[in-house]
C-alpha cells in the first residue's frame, strides 16, 4: 500500500477541564491477567481527586433532595460516591441504585467496588443487568443498567427499596435514561406527598447541559468535582476527507513514523467490518515493510469480539513496539485503555435512526456531535499529555450539533410506550420527558402496538391482555409477540432459541485474515430458509457438543455470546413458565417458525421486484441482502428482516424466506390498509 503524507493544521491546546470540553467519565474494565490486591486498590483510591472532597460532598448532598454532580474524567465519582453514602449511613439501611447506560460498565464497576470494600460480589455490592441479577436482599449498593431500573419501576412505581437513585453518565441520553428521568422524578414527588421516606436523586456526568438538567430537576444545585487535568493538542485535517477509513490508516502510519515508540494510538471507527479491515491492512503494511517501520501490535475492539481478544488491549505494550487499538465508540466511555498518547478520530459513528413517516428503523453512519468529539479527544489525556488528530476540518467540526440528539428523539418508541403503559401512564404525550419525542413518532409507535395487538385506542390508550404479556418480556415488542405467537404454532422451544440468539451480538466470528476458512466452516449450519434457521442450527450443534469451547474455536463461533444466549434463553423460559405458555417443539417442521416470525415482523418485509432489486413493503425503499446473510447469493421472492443497516447501501440483516400469504394472515388489517394506500 502506498503511504502518503497526511497534513493537519489548526493546532490548539485543550485541557480536560470544562463542561463541554471535558471528556466523558470512563468506566475502568480491568481485563489484564494480573489482578490488583485490595491494598493496592485502596492506595489507588486515596489518590483519586474526589477523596479529599468527601466531607464537603456528603454535607452538600445531605442538605438537598436532588443534586447535579459534574465530575471531571478520572475523579472517581462513579466508584466512590456510593461508598461514601453507604459508609456515612446516609442510605438509611435501604439500597443505593446506580444506573449505567451499558451493561459492561455496570458489571465492571460493581466488581471494582466490591473488591475495594472487601465484600463478595452479589452481597453488599451487586449488579443487575438484562438477564443477569447478581444481587440479593442484603445488597445495599446495586449497579444497574437504566433499563433494568425502569423495568423494576413497573412493579414498584415508588421505588420503595431505594433511598438513593444515582443516574450516572446522564449525558448519554439513552432512551431508557430519558424515561427513567421522568419515572424517578415522579416517584420522588409521590413519596414526598405520601409522607414516605425521602428518595434522593443524584445526576452525574462529566459533560452535559447543566442548565437544562438543573431546570428539569426543579432547579437542583450543581456541584463540581475537579479531576486530573492533562493538556491535549488538537489537530484538524487540512481538507475534507472523502474516505475516512483510508485517512485513518494514513494518519496512524504518519504518527508511527514520527512519534517515539511506547506511545500508543487509539483509532475510532464505526463498526466491526471497518475495524477488521483496518486491523488487517495495518498488520500487512508493517509486515511487508519491516525495515522501514518499527514493530506494531494492532488490536481490534468492538462489543462482539471474543473476550480473549478484548483482553489484548489492556496488556502492557512491550518495549520497542507501538500498540494501535482500533475501536468503536465503546472506547469513548465503557473502557479505559492505558498508555494512550494519540487519538485518531474519524468523526463518524453508527447511530440508530427511526423515520416514523416511512416506518424504517435503521443503523446509519453519521457525524458525531461536538460533545462526542471532545469525549474521544479526552481519551488521549487520561494519564499524560496527548494529541488528537481529527480527520475533518475545523469548519466541518463547527457544523456538528453541539450535543448528541437524545435517542428518544430518533428511535422507534414502541418499547418505551409499552413500558409507560405498563406503569399505568396512559397520557404519553404529556409525560414529563426532558426532551419530548416528536408527536408523529409517538403515533407511529402506538400504531405498531395496535397492529401487534398490544394496545387498544378507545377513550384513552390502554394495554390489552396481550400487551401486558408483551410487557413481561425485556425485549423489543416484536420479539415478544413472536414468543407469544409460538403457542399457536407449537414451536415455543425453537422460538426461545431464535429470540435468545437475536438478543446478543453476532455469534459468528469472522477474522479478517481467515474469512474463507470461517465461511467454509459456517456452511454446515447454513439453512436455505434464512438466517433465523441458520442460528437455530448453530445452537443445536452447540448444545450437541455441550458448549465445548474448542468446538467453538474450530467453527469460528463466539463462545461468550453463545453462553450469554443460553442464559437469556433460560431467563425467557422462566417468564414463559410464569405466563403458562405451552412448551412444544415443531421438530423438523421449520416452516411454522418462519410463519411465527411473520406475526412480529410483518412490517419488516421486502419483495423482489422484476428488475431484480428488493423494495420494502412498508415504504417501497430499495434494500439489499447483507453479505453476512445466508441468503446473500440467493434471490427469494419475499423476505422478512430484523433490521436495516445504512452504509453505502441499505442492507437487510437477519432474514428469513416467507410466503406473502403468511404476512397477510399475520396482519390482514395492515396489508389491507397498505393496498388501499397504494
Amino acid at each position: 500500500m502506498l503511504i502518503v503524507a497526511f497534513l493537519f493544521r489548526e493546532t490548539r491546546m485543550m485541557s480536560t477541564k470544562g463542561v463541554l470540553g471535558s471528556p466523558k467519565p470512563a468506566k475502568r474494565v480491568k481485563l489484564t491477567s494480573v489482578e490488583p490486591t485490595r491494598d493496592e486498590l485502596l492506595e489507588e483510591r486515596k489518590k483519586l481527586p474526589i477523596f479529599p472532597a468527601k466531607g464537603k460532598l456528603l454535607q452538600n448532598v445531605q442538605q438537598v433532595s436532588t443534586a447535579i454532580i459534574i465530575g471531571e474524567t478520572g475523579c472517581g465519582k462513579t466508584t466512590q460516591i456510593p461508598q461514601f453514602l453507604y459508609k456515612a449511613g446516609m442510605h438509611r439501611n435501604h439500597t443505593i441504585a446506580i444506573t449505567q447506560p451499558r451493561r459492561v460498565a455496570a458489571i465492571s464497576i460493581a466488581e471494582r467496588v466490591s473488591k475495594e470494600m472487601g465484600t463478595e460480589l452479589g452481597q453488599t455490592v451487586g449488579y443487575c443487568v438484562r438477564f443477569e441479577d447478581v444481587s440479593c436482599q442484603a445488597t445495599k449498593i446495586r449497579f444497574m443498567t437504566d433499563g433494568m431500573l425502569l423495568r423494576e419501576s413497573t412493579l414498584d412505581p415508588l421505588l420503595k427499596r431505594y433511598s438513593f437513585v444515582i443516574l450516572d453518565e446522564a449525558h448519554e441520553r439513552t432512551v431508557h435514561t430519558d424515561v427513567l428521568f421522568g419515572v424517578v422524578k415522579g416517584a420522588q414527588k409521590r413519596r414526598r406527598a405520601k409522607g414516605l421516606p425521602q428518595l434522593k436523586i443524584l445526576v452525574m456526568s462529566a459533560t452535559m447541559d447543566v442548565d437544562q438538567f438543573s431546570q428539569y430537576f426543579d432547579c437542583a444545585p450543581v456541584f463540581y468535582l475537579e479531576g486530573r487535568q492533562y493538556p491535549i493538542q488538537v489537530k484538524y485535517s487540512v481538507q475534507s476527507q472523502s474516505d475516512y477509513l483510508f485517512s485513518a490508516l494514513v494518519a496512524v502510519m504518519q504518527i508511527h513514523q514520527e512519534a517515539p515508540l511506547g506511545q500508543d494510538i487509539l483509532v475510532f471507527l464505526t463498526g466491526q467490518e471497518e475495524i477488521e479491515s483496518a486491523v488487517h491492512t495495518l498488520r500487512d503494511i508493517v509486515k511487508d515493510v519491516t525495515k522501514q517501520y518499527a514493530p506494531m501490535i494492532v488490536c481490534p475492539m468492538y462489543a462482539a469480539l471474543p473476550t480473549g481478544q478484548q483482553m489484548r488491549i489492556f496488556q502492557p505494550t512491550p518495549g520497542g513496539v507501538r500498540k494501535v487499538i482500533v475501536a468503536t465508540n465503546i472506547a469513548e466511555t465503557s473502557v479505559t485503555i492505558p498508555n494512550i498518547k494519540f487519538v485518531v478520530d474519524t468523526g463518524m459513528v453508527k447511530a440508530k435512526i427511526f423515520n416514523p413517516n416511512s416506518g424504517l428503523d435503521m443503523l446509519k453512519v453519521c457525524w458525531v456531535s461536538k460533545s462526542q468529539a471532545w469525549q474521544r479527544t479526552g481519551r488521549a489525556g487520561r494519564e499524560a499529555p496527548g494529541t488528537c488528530y481529527r480527520l475533518y476540518t475545523e469548519e466541518e467540526f463547527e457544523q456538528f450539533s453541539t450535543n448528541t440528539i437524545p435517542e428518544i428523539q430518533r428511535c422507534n418508541l414502541s418499547s418505551v410506550i409499552l413500558q409507560l403503559l405498563a406503569l399505568g401512564i396512559s397520557d404519553i404525550v404529556h409525560f414529563d420527558f426532558m426532551d419530548k419525542p416528536r408527536p408523529e413518532a409517538i403515533l407511529a409507535a402506538l400504531d405498531q402496538l395496535v397492529l401487534l395487538g398490544a394496545v387498544e385506542k378507545q377513550e384513552k390508550v390502554q394495554l390489552t391482555l396481550l400487551g401486558r404479556q408483551l410487557a413481561a418480556f425485556p425485549l423489543d415488542p416484536r420479539l415478544s409477540r413472536v414468543l407469544l405467537g409460538a403457542k399457536e404454532f407449537d414451536c415455543l422451544e425453537e422460538m426461545l432459541t431464535v429470540v435468545s440468539l437475536l438478543s446478543v451480538e453476532s455469534v459468528f466470528h469472522t477474522p479478517y485474515n481467515k474469512r474463507d476458512t470461517a465461511h467454509a466452516a459456517r456452511q454446515k449450519f447454513i439453512s436455505s430458509e434464512g438466517d433465523h434457521l441458520t442460528l437455530l442450527n448453530v445452537y443445536r450443534a452447540y448444545k450437541g457438543v455441550k458448549g465445548d469451547k474448542q468446538w467453538c474455536q474450530e467453527n469460528f463461533i463466539n463462545a461468550r455470546n453463545m453462553q450469554t444466549a443460553s442464559q437469556i434463553r433460560k431467563q425467557l423460559r422462566e417468564i414463559c413458565v410464569h405466563l403458562q405458555l405451552p412448551f412444544k417443539s415443531c421438530g423438523q417442521n421449520t416452516g411454522v417458525i418462519r410463519k411465527c416470525l411473520c406475526h412480529g415482523f410483518f412490517t419488516n418485509a421486502a419483495e423482489l421486484q422484476h428488475e431484480g432489486v428488493y423494495k420494502t413493503v412498508a415504504s417501497k425503499k430499495t434494500v439489499v441482502i447483507h453479505p453476512s446473510s445466508s441468503l446473500f447469493m440467493r434471490k427469494p421472492g419475499c423476505v422478512i428482516y430484523n433490521e436495516l443497516v445504512q452504509t453505502s447501501k441499505c442492507y437487510m440483516r437477519n432474514l428469513s424466506v416467507v410466503d406473502p400469504q403468511w404476512l397477510y394472515e399475520a396482519a390482514p388489517t395492515y396489508f389491507k390498509r397498505k393496498k388501499t394506500a397504494n
